[in-house]
C-alpha cells in the first residue's frame, strides 16, 4: 500500500549504507493508529515513521512512499519503505523546489532557479526529453550538460531498478554496481530474470532464489539454471581463486545449488537439464569451454591475452651487451661482494627482457635490485626506469631500500581508477614510459592487475619480476606468480642464500624451515612460542605482549596478524576492539564518528581497504581529525604514512578499518619491528604453511607465534600452492610455440 506524504526530519543515516529512519508528515487517515506519533503539532499532521535506503530527506517534494508496516519491540510501527517516487507540484515552486533540492548532481540553487526561469512548469519536460536545451542557461556548459545528464539519467535507472528489485531489499551501492555491470540495458535484463543478478559479482544465488522462489516461476527455469552456473563459476573465482572450473566440478556445484532445498526428487532439476543449459551457454558466449574447462568469459580474457603478450615479449631478442667491467666498477662503488646467483639474477636482466627473481626475506633481493639499477644508469644513462608494487605499502618499502624515490603502485603506474578490479578503468593511454620496469612483491598480482599490467608494457622495455613464491598467492584470482615462474621459458633466479647481516636472525632460519616443511624451528629472543589453549587465553596472552611491545618501540611497529577476520576472541576485528580501547579509550575531549556498525576515534589506528585515489588498499594511518563542517555534514582528517592527509566523509568510512590487528593477507608487502601471530586449533580451516610463512616474514627483528604446538606442526605440514584453476603456464607455452615456428617458417620478424 502507498502513502503519500512531506518528510519532516531525519532520526538516523548511514553515511555509509544510506539506510535511514525518517519522519514523515500527512493528512492521510489510513495510516494505522499504532504508527502514528502521539506528539501534537501545530499543523495538525499526522506523523509516522518511514525505514528504508536513500530516501529523499528534503521537504521541497512529495513522496509517494510504498511499503509494509511491520512492528518493532524497540521501535513500535514503522512503514518499511521497498520503494519510492517523487510527486511534484505542476508549479514554478514545485518544480524549483524540487531541481534545488540536491536530488540532481550539478543542479544548486541558482542553477534551478535561472532553469526555472527560462521554462516555468515545463522545466523537468525538457530536463527528460530535450535536455540539450539546457545549452540556453548560463553557465551550463557542454561539459556540465553532460554531468547533468548523466546524474538524471542515472538517478532514474536506480531507482528503477531498486524498484523492480524491491523484494530484494537493494542498498543503493548495490543498485549502482547492477548499474556499472549491465548500464542502460539493466532494466530490461533483470525484467527477463532477476537470476541475472548472479552474474554481478557479490550476489548470491541462494538470496536470489530464496525469492524468486516464492513466485510461480518453475524449478527447471533455464534462466535459474543458467543463474546457478555463473554463481558457482564466480563464486569459485571469489573464494578459491580458480579462474575456470572442471565441467565436473561445474556440474557438481551447479546440481547442489538448484536441489539443495528440493525435498522431493521428482521436482529436483536433472544433471542433463543442466548440460543442456551449459551448451546454450556456450553456444551463446556466456560461457567459455576448453577441453573440459569452463571459464566466465571475462575470466578467461584475463588469461589469454596475458598469455599471448607475455609470449610476445619472450620472442624479443635485446641487444646483446656485456655487463661485466660495470658490474665490478659498481661493486666496488657499492661497496658489496655478491654471491654467484645474486651475479647472475644481475646478469640475467640485461641478457633477457623478461626475467624473475625470487627468494625469501634475507636472501639478497633488495642488493640484486641496487646493483641492477646503478649497472642500468651507467649503460643507459637516458633510459628511463620505473619502480612498482601492488601495494603502497610495498612501493614505499622499494623506494627506502633502494633510494630510488619514485617507487608507485602499479594502480597508480597504469592510470587506473575505481575500487576494484570489476569497475577500474584506465585513464592512462598508451604504454608505459618506461625501458627498465621493476615490480617487487610480485606474488601479491592477481591475473586482473597481470593483464593490465602487461597491456601498457613498450616494445623492447625490460621487466623485472621480483617477489617471494612461498608466500600466499594473490587476494585476486589467479596465481600469477607461480604460474610464470613454473612455465620454464621466463629466465629464473631463485635466491636461497642467508646473508650475513641476517645469519643471526631465527626468523630467516625458521622461514627456510618452514618453507621445507621442518618442525624442529629455533626459538629464542627473536622468536617466542607462548603456549595457550582457546581463543580467549590466546587473546588475553597477545593483549599482553602488544602492549609490553609498543612500550619498548611505537604502536606502527607492532603488528597483530591473525587468520581470521571476525571469528572469535583471536581475530583481527575483536582483538582490534580491545586494544583500541586500551590504547585510545573514549574521553570527553576526544572525537568520536559512528559511521555505519564502527566506531570511529580521533587517534585510532586505522586502515584503508580499497584502492581510493592517492590512498591504496592496505595503507594505515592515523585519524586526527573529527569534525563538522559549514553545511553540518561530518568531515574525518586522517594521516597516512609519509604525511599524506587525506580528508574522508562520513559515507567514504566503508572503506577504513581499525587497523592494530589485521588479516595476514592485509599485511602483504607490509614489514613490522615485532609481529604477533595466534596459531590455535580454531583457525585450522585456515592455517596453511604459505600463511604461517606469510605471516613470519612480515618481522625483522621479533616474532611471537600464541597458540599451541601441534596446530603449529600441522600447518607447515599443510600446502595449498598450485592448487588455484589457471592455465597461464601453460598458454604462454603454447604461444610461445606457435610464435618460434612463424618465426621459423618467416611468417614473424
Amino acid at each position: 500500500m502507498s502513502y503519500i506524504g512531506i518528510y519532516d526530519k531525519t532520526i538516523f543515516f548511514n553515511p555509509v549504507s544510506k539506510y535511514c529512519v525518517l519522519v514523515i508528515k500527512t493528512d492521510d487517515k489510513n495510516i494505522p493508529p499504532n504508527a502514528r506519533s502521539t506528539y501534537r503539532h501545530t499543523d495538525h499532521l499526522i506523523r509516522f515513521t518511514a525505514v528504508g535506503y536513500d530516501l529523499p530527506r528534503t521537504d521541497a517534494v512529495k513522496l509517494e512512499l510504498d511499503g509494509e508496516w511491520k512492528t518493532d519491540d524497540k521501535y513500535g510501527c514503522q512503514l518499511q519503505v521497498e520503494q519510492w517516487k517523487e510527486i511534484i507540484p505542476p508549479t514554478r515552486d514545485g518544480v524549483y523546489g524540487y531541481l534545488s533540492s540536491g536530488l540532481l548532481k550539478g543542479i544548486g540553487e541558482k542553477t534551478a532557479a535561472a532553469i526555472v526561469d527560462r521554462f516555468g512548469v515545463e522545466a523537468l519536460d525538457i530536463l527528460e526529453n530535450q535536455p540539450e536545451r539546457l545549452l540556453e542557461i548560463k553557465g551550463i556548459t557542454e561539459d556540465r550538460l553532460k554531468d547533468i545528464k548523466a546524474s538524471y539519467a542515472e538517478s532514474r535507472m536506480l531507482r528503477d531498478i531498486m524498484t523492480l528489485l524491491s523484494p530484494f531489499q537493494l542498498t543503493p551501492k548495490a543498485a549502482q554496481k547492477i548499474y556499472e555491470h549491465f548500464g542502460p540495458t539493466s532494466l530490461d535484463i533483470l525484467k527477463e530474470s532477476p537470476f541475472a543478478l548472479c552474474q554481478v559479482p557479490g550476489f548470491g544465488f541462494k538470496r536470489i532464489d530464496a525469492i524468486v522462489r516464492k513466485t510461480d516461476r518453475p524449478l527447471n527455469d533455464p534462466m535459474r539454471i543458467r543463474g546457478a552456473i555463473f554463481y558457482a563459476l564466480d563464486d569459485s573465482k571469489s573464494k578459491e581463486g580458480h579462474l575456470y572450473l572442471e565441467h565436473e566440478a561445474l556440474m557438481k556445484s551447479a546440481f547442489t545449488l538448484l536441489n539443495e532445498k528440493i525435498l522431493l526428487p521428482q521436482m529436483r532439476v536433472r544433471h542433463q537439464e543442466i548440460e543442456d543449459e551449459l551448451k546454450n551457454m556456450f553456444l551463446c558466449g556466456d560461457v567459455v569451454s576448453e577441453r573440459e574447462n569452463v571459464y566466465l568469459p571475462r575470466a578467461y580474457e584475463l588469461e589469454d591475452e596475458t598469455a599471448r603478450r607475455i609470449s610476445w615479449i619472450l620472442m624479443e631478442e635485446p641487444p646483446k651487451i656485456s655487463i661485466t667491467r660495470t658490474l665490478e666498477e659498481i661493486k666496488r662503488q657499492l661497496g658489496i661482494i655478491l654471491s654467484k646467483k645474486q651475479e647472475e639474477a644481475v646478469e640475467m636482466v640485461f641478457l633477457h627482457n623478461l626475467s624473475i627473481i625470487t627468494g625469501s626475506p634475507g636472501t639478497g633481493k633488495t642488493t640484486v635490485l641496487k646493483t641492477v639499477l646503478e649497472v642500468y644508469r651507467k649503460l643507459y644513462d637516458t633510459g628511463k626506469i620505473l619502480l612498482a608494487a601492488p601495494t603502497g605499502r610495498a612501493s614505499r618499502r622499494m623506494a627506502e631500500s633502494t633510494g630510488f624515490s619514485q617507487a608507485q603502485t602499479l594502480h597508480s603506474a597504469l592510470g587506473l581508477l575505481g575500487e576494484d578490479a570489476e569497475n577500474s578503468f584506465q585513464k592512462r593511454k598508451g604504454p608505459l614510459d618506461a625501458d627498465l620496469l621493476i615490480v617487487d612483491e610480485f606474488s601479491m598480482s592477481d591475473m586482473w592487475l597481470t593483464k593490465q599490467l602487461f597491456s601498457k608494457i613498450k616494445p623492447g622495455a625490460k621487466i623485472l619480476l621480483v617477489g617471494d613464491a612461498d608466500q600466499l598467492p594473490s587476494v585476486g584470482a589467479g596465481n600469477v606468480f607461480r604460474e610464470l615462474i613454473c612455465c620454464g621459458l621466463i629466465p629464473v633466479t631463485v635466491l636461497d642464500e642467508i646473508f650475513r647481516q641476517t645469519k643471526d636472525s631465527l626468523i630467516a632460519h625458521n622461514a627456510k624451515f618452514i618453507n621445507e616443511a621442518k618442525t624442529s624451528l629455533y626459538y629464542g629472543n627473536d622468536f617466542v612460542f607462548i603456549k595457550c589453549k582457546t581463543q580467549p587465553e590466546a587473546a588475553a596472552a597477545i593483549q599482553r605482549i602488544y602492549f609490553d611491545e609498543i612500550a619498548k618501540s611505537s604502536i606502527e611497529q607492532v603488528q597483530i596478524l591473525s587468520a581470521f577476520r571476525s571469528d572469535g576472541e583471536a581475530s583481527a576485528e575483536k582483538l582490534n576492539e580491545v586494544i583500541r580501547e586500551r590504547v585510545n579509550p573514549a574521553a570527553e575531549d576526544v572525537a568520536e564518528l559512528k559511521a555505519g556498525l564502527r566506531l570511529f576515534r580521533v587517534n585510532d589506528r586505522v586502515m584503508q581497504t580499497k584502492n581510493k585515489g592517492e590512498i591504496s588498499n592496505g595503507d594505515v594511518g592515523f585519524i586526527r581529525k573529527i569534525c563538522r563542517d559549514a553545511s553540518g555534514n561530518d568531515r574525518v582528517l586522517i594521516e597516512f604514512t609519509d604525511d599524506r592527509a587525506v580528508e574522508y566523509g562520513a559515507e567514504d568510512m566503508g572503506t577504513i578499518e581499525l587497523a592494530y590487528a589485521m588479516t595476514v593477507h592485509k599485511a602483504m608487502g607490509s614489514e613490522y619491528e615485532t609481529v604477533i601471530v595466534p596459531i590455535l586449533s580454531a583457525h585450522t580451516i585456515l592455517l596453511y604453511r604459505n600463511l604461517v610463512y606469510t605471516a613470519i616474514t612480515r618481522a625483522k627483528r621479533r616474532v611471537f607465534l600464541v597458540g599451541q604446538k601441534d596446530v603449529l606442526f600441522m600447518a607447515i605440514h599443510r600446502t595449498k600452492i598450485d592448487k588455484r584453476n589457471t592455465l597461464l603456464g601453460q598458454r604462454i607455452a603454447l604461444y610461445h610455440k606457435v610464435l618460434v615456428k612463424k618465426q621459423q617458417d618467416g611468417q614473424v620478424a
